[in-house]
Formats: C-alpha cells, sequence, structure tokens
C-alpha cells in the first residue's frame, strides 16, 4: 500500500472519521487476524484479540507518531501485547476443543489427531524462540513477505532478518527433532 495513502488515512483516522478508520481495519484485519492465530488456536479468542488490537489502534491514533516504520508495523506490535496478555491472564496454552480435534466427518478420526497433535507440537516448538524470531517466520512464511519487506516492517537489516530466521528455523529442527527421537521412549512399549 502506498505510503501517501496510508498517512492520508491515519490522518482521517485520527480525526475519528468511520471510512478512514473502517479502511484501515479492511486493510490490516486479516494479517492481523493470522499474526494472531498463528499464535493462539481458539478463532473465537483470534476474533476477539483481533477486534481488540483495533480498539487499542483507534484509542492510540492521536497519539501515533510515525517513526519511519511501516504503520503495519505498529499494528503487529499491539497484536504482540494482546497476545502475551492473553496468556499471562490465562497462565496456559489453551486446548483444541474435542470437536476441533475431530474435524469433518469426512476425514478418518486418526488423520484429525495426527493433525491436531502435529500443531501442538509445532506450537510448542515455538514457544522455545523469542518474539523476534516468532515473528520472524510469521511474516517470511504465514504472510509470505520478503526478506526486504520483513526488514522494513521490523526496522531491521536484510541480512539481520535472514540470519535470525536461519537460527530460528535450525533451533525449531533441533527441536522438533529431538521430540520425535523423544517420543517412541516417551510410548512405553516393552518389545
Amino acid at each position: 500500500m502506498a505510503t501517501n495513502t496510508t498517512s492520508t488515512l491515519l490522518e482521517g483516522a485520527r480525526r475519528r472519521e468511520p471510512d478512514a478508520v473502517a479502511e484501515l481495519y479492511r486493510l490490516y484485519v486479516q494479517s492481523i487476524a493470522r499474526y494472531i492465530g498463528y499464535r493462539i488456536p481458539d478463532a473465537t479468542v483470534v476474533e476477539d484479540l483481533t477486534a481488540e488490537v483495533f480498539l487499542r489502534m483507534v484509542e492510540a491514533l492521536p497519539r501515533y507518531r510515525p517513526t519511519g516504520a511501516p504503520f503495519e508495523a505498529w499494528l503487529y506490535r499491539i497484536a504482540a501485547a494482546q497476545v502475551a496478555n492473553y496468556y499471562r491472564h490465562h497462565q496456559r496454552h489453551p486446548q483444541a476443543s474435542l470437536h476441533e480435534a475431530i474435524g469433518s466427518e469426512s476425514t478418518p478420526v486418526e488423520f484429525n489427531v495426527q493433525k491436531q497433535q502435529e500443531i501442538h507440537e509445532l506450537q510448542s516448538a515455538l514457544t522455545n524462540l523469542s518474539d523476534e524470531q516468532r515473528t520472524i517466520l510469521f511474516l517470511r512464511f504465514v504472510e509470505r513477505k520478503s526478506h526486504q519487506e520483513t526488514a522494513h516492517l521490523l526496522g531491521k537489516t536484510v541480512e539481520s532478518i535472514a540470519t535470525t530466521q536461519h537460527r530460528a528455523l535450525k533451533q525449531l529442527a533441533k527441536i522438533l527433532g529431538a521430540e520425535k527421537t523423544e517420543s517412541p521412549s516417551l510410548s512405553g512399549g516393552a518389545s
């Protein structure tokens, strides 16, 4: 999106112009919802937190000052704070409901259970990464942003993004590899 258009929308939103606020929401809601959904598997919570991000945006817009970083980066910081607040208040990772674990009736239950287990393992492994690493992986692989776009959003160099991404993937592979090698011993099966 062009910076001039964003600037115009921000000025209108600061004046509480409904059309400007609505347009900012329309432009960024899907990205923010995906970002939150990447960290919280409960769709209802994702909807609530996404709405809260945009409420906080409207409340904070009069104090918002451009720093050279894209407006979207500011929204991601608000979203990250909302996710952190959610986990701080719940003191646990949410569990998927039985209905979500079972999935559709046309898919075998075993497949859905395995899929949910893999998602849970990945989410658990991601908690071992730093917020910066998780955000970079999200922007690169979920949002499909280039190294340049990610660097611009986060106010970092392309080299820094590439290095952090490499280290995060290496650490993630190590964690997931360790979980896979530990799994057979956890099953407790005697030969």
